[in-house]
Order: structure tokens, then C-alpha cells, then sequence
């Protein structure tokens, strides 16, 4: 017996691709509107996280390590450096370019912002049990793994 034409066309509302792009969707609305609930932005978060996880480094490696485009990068350090929460130094092995660290209130940032963030994948992963989180979360990091593999995008 033949699906009805109802049936054949909600049968892409099933597919893997549709799915992740549906939930993805979600997912950046959720985050980006926590975090400019504490005028933020992703990139914002990505910085700090970077510098508090590896220390002070140059804007170059910064922007290696929190995945941040080159093209991003300056305006992103401006706003932190306008806020205080970053700090710009020359470095003193290569005096034409700085060192960005954490500051104290950058670090109190940083700390908004994965309370945002730890809300927002609660609010998205609602539905699942933290068993399924967990699944979850290694099923996409098992699928990244795979396609960074293929492409050679390790970041």
C-alpha cells in the first residue's frame, strides 16, 4: 500500500539532516538570546572561555584556539577591551603585536555567561533524561568527529 501524498510529504520532517538543522536552529536562538540577556554575544564567550582555559596569548592564537575568524577577532577584543573584561599588552618577546588576558571582570563575565549558557542547554535538552543528554551529546560529538576528520577541520 502507497503513503497518501499527506504522508510522503512529511516523510522529510524525518530525516537526520532536516532534524539537526531544526534542533540547530533552536539551539542559536536559545544561546544567543541568553547571552545578550547579559549583553553579550557568542564570540564574547568563546574569548573568554579561550583565555581562561589557555591563559593570555596573542590575538592570532586566540583566534586559533576559540574558533574565532581573523575577520571577527579585532571587533570582538575591542568590545571586551572596552568593557574591561579583556586586557591588551605588547608582548614582550615580539613587540608589534599584543597579549590579550582575562581580567578580574572578565572572569565575573565569563561566569554570567555559562550560567546563560548551562539554562539555555537545559531549556533545549528539556525533553531528555540525562542519560539521553549524555547519548546525545556523544552522538553529535561522534558524528563532528567524523566529518572534521574527512575535511581536516579540527577545530
Amino acid at each position: 500500500m502507497e503513503n497518501s501524498p499527506q504522508e510522503q510529504r512529511a516523510e522529510w520532517r524525518r530525516l537526520p539532516s532536516w532534524l539537526l538543522t531544526q534542533a540547530a536552529n533552536h539551539a542559536h536562538r536559545l544561546v544567543t538570546d541568553g547571552f545578550s540577556a547579559v549583553d553579550a554575544r557568542g564570540y564574547h564567550f568563546r574569548v573568554l572561555a579561550t583565555l581562561a582555559e589557555s591563559g593570555p596569548a596573542s590575538q592570532a592564537a586566540l583566534g586559533r584556539r576559540s574558533g574565532v575568524h581573523v575577520s571577527e577577532m579585532v571587533a570582538t577584543i575591542n568590545e571586551l577591551a572596552e568593557r574591561d573584561l579583556v586586557e591588551r599588552a605588547p608582548d614582550p618577546a615580539d613587540r608589534r603585536r599584543n597579549v590579550i588576558s582575562l581580567t578580574t571582570a572578565g572572569k565575573r563575565q565569563l561566569r554570567k555567561l555559562e550560567r546563560q549558557l548551562a539554562e539555555r542547554q537545559d531549556e533545549l535538552l528539556a525533553p531528555l533524561s540525562a542519560d539521553e543528554r549524555e547519548q546525545f551529546a556523544e552522538l553529535l560529538a561522534k558524528l563532528l568527529d567524523h566529518h572534521d576528520r574527512r575535511t581536516g577541520d579540527a577545530s
